[in-house]
């Protein structure tokens, strides 16, 4: 019965449902607070977390101060925990947030959150994917902290091709299919991989099961000889960098295979892939190593090759045109000229003939019986192509090669090692597009403690990791249901984004009866079949916030 008493108002809720949602299932909030301890606070560090993780998966760009703006009309104890107003959720509240996540260990947390979920889900791999990425930072930045052991921000080699702004960079580890993070480490502004990633790989590999066969897998910055050294404990795959000689040496001697039906020696590692096999040592360590030739990366890489090697000839022939133009004093000076102007030809390399100027060094008509006499030297000739060098070329297009520590080809065939490396596109490398997005609230760090930063590139961590959970668990159950959903242009599909998914529920609120001052009820609007299909989809957590149970 409606009365004088009867008040109603709207909050928005969005997609902000589904975040929390999959927070509840996987008990993010309850296992920061369990590795935390004491909770003497209002909002618990927890609760703080998840707050933090809702305002960066909001992709408003938001800074982390304006979350009680964020929030103020968001359904907060729905979202968060019964009790919690926007207005607890101020920068003091998460300040002291993540200090205190700070020192119980950043990268344990985000360790001990990432093992939950997968346990939760039944997420298990073979393969951890590992990369690092630099987080720039704008203005000035203090570089003391009383913390002991923070990160030192400073400048680095630049992944965003900004090298005049200090940074922070972050090591990540994904599952293989998924793309599910489970590791992140917060590292000094100028970290280099090559020198990183084998203390990564250690700290990660003692949450491991001492028996599980797992393989790390990683870009060519990997391979080292100090790495590999370093890495005699686990097994990995990664790209042999084409710098050694060894590895060039191994593309060139492997043969042409291009446009060869059944070519000698070779055998097809998976459709549109052939493989030979090479043993290998390097480093003192014993490995296989497997040449991979793609048809497809052939053709590509001929193709911007040809245009590459068309505009190297145009600029060597202009060079050359110049120094024909010119008058030297003597042969040697022709050809240092000649020389110095090669210098800068990669493909290309000239075929000159040095010829003498003749004259009678005078002007107008030279006297009765003179005989002329050499006045300089000039250059005449053409520019032709490295022969040799464009056929050992040729001899490595479309060829990269992978390596791995496991000699034992039944444990790890060959189509894995290539169907791991390939992956490593769009596992690491996605995840750090995502925590890169411009609308992400720490895409610019702002933070002026280290050792905060750290702690929230562990909730950046956890953003990611909460997202990624979403699109596996809705992707999995429409697979299982033999359900689809429209994509963006309305054609069914079974592997939708998140973010998607999330501009989809733009609108949906929740409105809340308020009966003599009390919440006597709430109803969701503007919740269509397909929003129901969905929460239903991701579980009973995120089904309950959209559709109460009666």
């Amino acid at each position: 019965m409606i009365t004088a008493q009867t008040k109603y108002r709207t909050e928005r809720i969005d997609h902000l449902g589904i975040v929390s949602g999959i927070c509840q299932e996987i008990g993010l909030a309850e296992t920061i607070d369990k590795q935390i301890g004491s909770n003497d606070r209002q909002v618990s560090v927890g609760q703080a977390a998840q707050a933090m993780v809702l305002n960066g998966l909001g992709f408003v760009s938001r800074a982390l101060y304006l979350t009680p703006e964020f929030f103020r009309n968001k359904p907060v104890d729905v979202l968060i925990g019964e009790g919690i107003t926007a207005e607890m959720l101020n920068d003091d509240s998460l300040g002291d947030a993540l200090d205190r996540m700070y020192a119980a260990g950043v990268t344990e947390l985000f360790a001990q959150v990432a093992a939950q979920a997968c346990t939760y889900y039944g997420i298990e791999t073979r393969f951890h994917h590992l990369d690092s990425s630099s987080f720039h930072l704008h203005g000035d930045y203090e570089q003391t902290d009383p913390d002991e052991g923070a990160i030192t921000v400073t400048h680095g080699y630049s992944r965003d091709h900004r090298p005049d702004l200090k940074q922070v960079v972050a090591a990540l580890v994904t599952t293989h299919q998924a793309a599910i993070p489970t590791w992140l480490e917060a590292l000094s502004g100028n970290s280099s991989d090559k020198s990183s990633f084998p203390q990564t790989v250690a700290a990660y590999q003692e949450q491991l099961t001492p028996d599980e066969e797992s393989y790390f897998v990683a870009d060519s910055a990997l391979y080292s000889k100090a790495n590999l050294s370093q890495l005699s404990t686990v097994f990995w795959v990664t790209r042999v960098p084409l710098t050694l000689q060894s590895a060039k040496r191994v593309l060139t001697a492997s043969g042409p295979v291009a446009n060869q039906p059944e070519p000698v020696g070779w055998e097809e590692v998976m459709p549109g892939y052939q493989g030979r096999a090479y043993g290998s040592i390097y480093g003192g360590v014993k490995q296989r190593w497997w040449v991979i030739f793609s048809q497809a990366a052939y053709d590509r890489e001929s193709k911007t090759f040809a245009r590459k090697l068309a505009k190297a000839a145009v600029r060597a022939q202009s060079a050359l045109a110049k120094l024909e133009k010119q008058i030297f004093a003597c042969r040697p000076d022709a050809e240092q000229a000649v020389a110095k102007a090669a210098a800068k030809w990669r493909y290309h390399r000239p075929d000159i003939q040095v010829e003498p100027v003749l004259g009678y060094g005078q002007r107008g008509r030279p006297a009765k019986g003179s005989e002329p006499t050499i006045q300089g030297y000039r250059i005449t000739g053409e520019v032709v192509a490295k022969e040799e060098m464009l056929s050992e070329l040729a001899q490595q297009r479309g060829k990269f090669i992978i390596a791995t520590n496991q000699l034992q080809a039944e444990r790890l065939p060959v189509a894995e090692m290539l169907s791991a490396y390939k992956a490593q596109g769009v596992t690491v490398e996605r995840g750090f597009r995502f925590l890169k997005d411009p609308m992400f609230f720490a895409d610019s760090l702002f933070l002026k403690k280290p050792s905060r930063l750290m702690a929230l590139l562990m909730v950046m961590g956890l953003s990611l990791l909460v997202y990624a959970l979403a699109e596996r668990q809705l992707r999995q159950a429409l697979v299982e249901n033999d359900q689809t959903i429209p994509d963006q242009v309305g054609k069914p599909t079974q592997r939708p984004t998140m973010r998607r998914v999330f501009q989809m529920f733009e609108g949906i609120d929740l409105l809340i009866i308020i009966i003599a001052g009390q919440i006597a009820g709430r109803q969701v609007l503007n919740l269509r079949p397909v929003h129901e299909q969905i929460v239903t989809l991701l579980g009973p957590a995120v089904k309950n916030i959209y559709i109460p149970p009666d």
